[in-house]
């Protein structure tokens, strides 16, 4: 009997926040990166979807249903916050990190982005009810 290579499976998918307006802010930040730095996030992310759950030093819980994929760059350290939302990874907001700590103003818009989503997709799920 021939046994072929199984083919590994993605446990959870990465799709990107959009705004009430469709513009996606992670994906368009990754635009300003060079090919090899976004090779190398994506290559995190894919590692996430692979392999979730996952921990360090890939990924950390930030708390409030929150987590970060940290990619070490060439000379700097890039973060992805994201959530789950339907089985679903977002990525919600991107930085590239210059203090020992996310500035508060980026948690700040990371948690208003994810509350943000959990109300249109309540809004969603009220629509095909009612």
């Amino acid at each position: 009997m021939l046994h072929l290579p199984t083919r590994p499976q993605r446990l959870v998918i990465a799709d990107f926040y959009q705004t009430e307006r469709g513009r996606e802010p992670v994906r368009d930040w990754l635009r300003t990166l060079t090919p090899a730095d976004r090779r190398a996030i994506g290559k995190d992310v894919r590692k996430v979807e692979y392999g979730w759950p996952l921990g360090m030093p890939t990924c950390a819980p930030i708390g409030d249903g929150v987590w970060e994929i940290r990619t070490h760059l060439e000379n700097r350290i890039a973060r992805i916050f994201f959530c789950f939302v339907r089985e679903r990874m977002v990525l919600l907001h991107a930085i590239i990190k210059k203090t020992r700590v996310a500035p508060a103003a980026d948690l700040a818009l990371v948690r208003m982005r994810k509350a943000d989503l959990e109300e249109r997709l309540g809004r969603a799920a009220a629509k095909t009810v009612g």
